[in-house]
């Protein structure tokens, strides 16, 4: 009696782990080939894409289904440029002196549920003040809802330079900020500064190599970076595993950056032909962030809106990331989607594809940028596909956003890592 019992336990506890989700799917688009799948359904196990069936399939009493037949259904979206931990607005460089870690913790577990909820279950967020990877963490655990984040921490800048934490304050408060704060002077700098981020939990390195826009500092596109520094940055971001970005709108800090190693250049504004050259012969890749361009620019022409010093930058920068980008494209440099939100609103993050198409890339070479492109460079082999075997990260929309792509920007359904969160 009591081996029947047992068994009876082993059975229903068998069940329980065995229960299984069926999306029922109207269209899937397969990024790989760029071919439309009709009346498929996707078998997911646990975390895992475990089965593609043809037809509406229901599976047993115990399974989940999800009725997606007048869907399309697309590979959860990677943003490859965010800022989780903060948004533009009029106070914002006041809050850097009012707020504390933990009014921006609260304000970020908003932005990362917005972004999850616009179809974009995996971002990069490219500089913080820390509490990012407290988020990052947070939301593994399943205590915040969320994409998955690969971070780098606090960004590395020069003295004075773009991502100096400093930069705009007084005498008083300015100090002289070194390696543990991102403040980076020479090689030894550099490395000390690429081990103090892996010891605090980024996953990726980021330099601001010229200066930016958005910094309380007169030039937004000067050289910040010798290549000597940029070099020991890269090789010990190389012997961590660590990705490396590098944040440059300026040419001479680009050229700099590629030849120092850096894998990824974040919005590239005033790239020469020379340098798109020099891109595709390193397989650099550009992250163009239309969006923060787009988005800086507008937020210029509101009165008292930006500091002047600022707005007079986005005035001048902005609005050329779209004829870069295209020119940077039709060239041949690698592309990988991202879109600098906390410059542009968090949850806004698809409208980066409409920009990119309208500026010449066909829709599925934007998607593919969003997905496989993206899961390559974060070392994500089980990401950016629907196939078996992948992680169940997948959205839906209700349009086949190759007809129309406008439709990104309404994503009706999410599943993270096999977990529904919008339906």
């Amino acid at each position: 009696m009591k081996k029947l019992l047992f068994l009876s336990v082993l059975l229903v506890f068998a069940g329980a782990a065995a229960q299984d989700t069926y999306l029922q799917c109207g269209k899937i688009v397969d990024v790989e080939s760029g071919k439309t799948m009709s009346e498929k359904t996707i078998v997911i196990s646990g975390n895992m894409i475990t089965e593609i069936k043809n037809g509406y399939v229901s599976g047993g009493a115990e399974d989940q289904v999800v009725d997606l037949k007048s869907k399309t259904v697309l590979p959860g979206f990677i943003d490859m440029h965010v800022h989780i931990e903060s948004e533009s607005s009029p106070s914002r460089y006041l809050e850097a002196f009012t707020m504390n870690e933990a009014d921006i913790a609260f304000e970020s577990t908003v932005y990362a549920k917005r972004t999850l909820m616009a179809g974009f279950t995996t971002v990069r967020d490219l500089g913080g003040s820390g509490v990012n990877i407290a988020l990052k963490k947070a939301i593994n655990k399943g205590t915040v809802v969320g994409p998955r984040i690969f971070t780098a921490g606090k960004a590395l800048a020069t003295t004075g330079g773009h991502a100096d934490p400093t930069n705009g304050s007084s005498n008083e408060l300015m100090g002289d900020p070194g390696p543990k704060d991102g403040v980076v002077n020479s090689p030894e700098d550099g490395r000390k500064a690429v081990r103090q981020r892996y010891k605090e939990g980024a996953d990726v390195i980021k330099i601001t190599a010229t200066g930016g826009v958005l910094s309380v500092a007169k030039n937004g596109q000067n050289p910040q970076f010798t290549i000597e520094e940029i070099k020991a940055i890269t090789d010990t971001a190389k012997d961590y595993g660590m990705l490396t970005a590098a944040h440059a709108h300026g040419d001479e800090g680009m050229q700099r950056a590629i030849l120092g190693g850096i894998k990824t250049i974040e919005h590239g504004t005033l790239m020469s032909e020379e340098t798109m050259e020099l891109m595709i012969k390193h397989n650099t890749f550009m992250v163009p962030t239309i969006s923060a361009g787009q988005e800086a620019a507008r937020l210029a022409k509101i009165p008292n809106y930006l500091p002047p010093v600022v707005a007079k930058k986005a005035l001048e920068i902005g609005p050329k990331l779209n004829a870069t980008f295209a020119k940077a494209y039709k060239k041949g440099v690698s592309i990988a989607f991202g879109t600098d939100s906390g410059v542009s609103p968090h949850g806004d993050n698809a409208k980066e594809f409409i920009y990119m198409h309208k500026a010449g890339m066909p829709v599925i070479e934007a998607l593919r940028s969003a997905t496989i492109t993206n899961a390559i460079l974060l070392g994500e082999n089980e990401l950016g596909q629907i196939k078996e075997g992948y992680i169940a990260d997948i959205v839906a929309v209700n349009e086949n956003p190759l007809d129309n792509v406008e439709t990104l920007t309404d994503v009706v359904f999410v599943m993270k890592e096999g977990v529904v969160y919008k339906q």
